[in-house]
Order: structure tokens, then C-alpha cells, then sequence
């Protein structure tokens, strides 16, 4: 069984309780305009040229006998040979078995921290089979199982995974339709009624809402009416994936949104009853 992930990030503290490993899997069908992991879009690997960190050494021509451009499409082999960083390879094929070796190093951290692993993305219910093998490995080494998920999956996909999933992470965008397929490129209608089964099916839920002044900061209110009853966290926009679609030689659509204060978020998750945590 195998699958395309393009990272795996130890330690991580903002996916789930406890010390985590977060596994992101490439491919996701949403194109939300605020993107802040573009490279996790296409399930294919891509290349990433950061040209700020170029230094014109010539080592790329090794694989292709030309200079790396924006616009480079192949395999990204040279990447392997950058030493300045410039060079990124997104995406890679993994085994359930390779992937579960490197996750359950830190085992003693998760027990210790009420920890475990995190599938997210991209969108990891896109490969289902990957995804279900991964958390049914998990639980048999006894670690605690989460996925963050938009929920624009089939919803026999959401039942075969939650026997084995101990928290859901469920994304939501916005409820005002027109609104939500503006900025996302799809429906929430799906979306929408796999949250009323999640909440009525899953072991433990918790909503996002990624908070993105100029684009949904209108729908807070909406999002918490909907998620009545459950944890809601609040995700504030931030810029990092303004450089990474530079990188990918992509235009940034949400070249306009703000990012908001730490006393702004503050204030709304008090008025909403919501989780806000910063990650500085």
C-alpha cells in the first residue's frame, strides 16, 4: 500500500492534543483562494524555485544541462543537489510501512504528552485506502489518531475511517454558498452534511474556521451558529504561501486579504466562544 505525502513534521502542537506528528498528503480538490500549503494542491510532485536563494552555482545542470527556471517541469532530481535551498521537491511515494516507522519514533513523546499522529494535507481522505491502512496501523501500535479533513469526501469514505480515527479536525470555509464556491471553488453542500454526520458519528470533533479578513471574516458568526454545541478554533490568515506560490510560478489570489491582529482574534474568540491559539 502506498501513498503521496509531501511532508511529515515532527513535534507539531496545533494539530491535535498533546506533542504530535503531522503527516501531509498531497492533492486536494478545493482551491481556496488563501492557500497557505499551494504545493499540496496537485497530487503529482512539483518543483518549488525559491529564487531569492540562488546562487548561480550551476549544479541543476547536472540532470538536464540547463539553468532551473520558474517554469521547470521536471522530475525535480536537481533539488537533491541544491545547497542553498533554493531547489524544493514537493512530493514523494511512501509505503504504509515506511510511513509508520518514521511516525511512531517519537512513540514515547505521544504517550507522555497524550500525543499521536495527524493525516492532514492536502486533503488526506482523497487517498482513502493510504489513509485507512496508515490509521489502522496507528491504532494496532496504540497510538491516538487524528484527521484534518474539509469534508468534501464521499461519505462512505468518512465511515470507513472513523472506526479507526480518535479526533476530527473538521475545516469549515463558510456557510453562504456563492460565498463558499468564490472562495474555495466548490460547493459546501457535501461539506455541510458530512459535518451533521460527524457530528452526530465521530468520537471526538472539533471545527476550524480559518478566519481571512477581505474574503469570509463576514461568515464568523455563521460558522459558530452552525458548530453550535462543539469546540471551534479559529485559524487566522497568514502570508507564508504568498512565497511558496511564487515559487510554484503561480499568481497568489488573495494578494488583498489582511492578516489579523493578535488582539482582533482575541476579541473574536470571546465573542464566539471559540479556541484561538497563536503560533509564534
Amino acid at each position: 500500500m502506498k501513498g503521496v505525502i509531501f511532508d511529515i513534521q515532527r513535534f507539531s502542537l496545533h494539530d491535535g492534543p498533546g506533542i504530535r506528528t503531522t503527516v501531509f498528503f498531497k492533492g486536494c480538490d478545493l482551491r481556496c483562494l488563501w492557500c497557505h500549503n499551494p504545493e499540496s494542491q496537485s497530487p503529482a510532485p512539483e518543483l518549488l524555485f525559491y529564487e531569492h536563494l540562488c546562487v548561480g552555482c550551476g549544479a541543476c545542470r547536472t540532470f538536464c544541462g540547463k539553468a532551473f527556471t520558474p517554469a521547470c517541469t521536471r522530475r525535480g532530481d536537481c533539488a537533491e543537489v541544491c545547497r542553498y535551498g533554493a531547489r524544493e521537491k514537493s512530493g514523494r511515494t511512501v509505503t504504509v510501512e515506511e510511513t509508520l516507522a518514521t511516525v511512531l519514533r517519537d512513540r514515547r513523546f505521544y504517550e507522555t504528552s497524550g500525543g499521536g499522529v495527524t493525516l492532514s494535507g492536502g486533503e488526506p481522505l482523497l487517498q482513502p485506502d493510504f489513509a485507512y491502512a496508515l490509521l489502522s496501523g496507528l491504532k494496532a501500535a496504540g497510538a491516538h489518531t487524528a484527521i484534518e479533513t474539509a469534508a468534501h469526501v464521499p461519505r462512505e469514505t468518512l465511515e470507513r475511517v472513523l472506526p479507526v480515527t480518535d479526533l476530527v479536525l473538521c475545516d469549515i470555509k463558510g456557510i453562504d454558498g456563492d460565498l463558499h464556491k468564490q472562495n474555495t471553488g466548490v460547493s459546501n453542500r457535501r461539506i455541510l452534511e458530512n459535518a451533521r454526520f460527524l457530528m452526530a458519528n465521530a468520537k471526538a470533533l472539533r471545527f476550524r474556521f480559518p478566519y481571512i479578513p477581505g474574503f469570509n471574516d463576514g461568515e464568523a458568526e455563521a460558522v459558530r451558529a452552525f458548530t453550535s454545541g462543539f469546540e471551534l478554533e479559529l485559524m487566522p490568515y497568514h502570508e507564508t504561501g504568498a512565497g511558496k506560490y511564487r515559487a510554484l510560478a503561480r499568481p497568489y489570489p488573495a494578494e488583498t486579504a489582511r492578516v489579523p491582529t493578535r488582539e482582533e482574534m482575541t476579541a473574536l474568540s470571546g465573542t464566539l466562544g471559540a479556541r484561538y491559539e497563536t503560533q509564534a
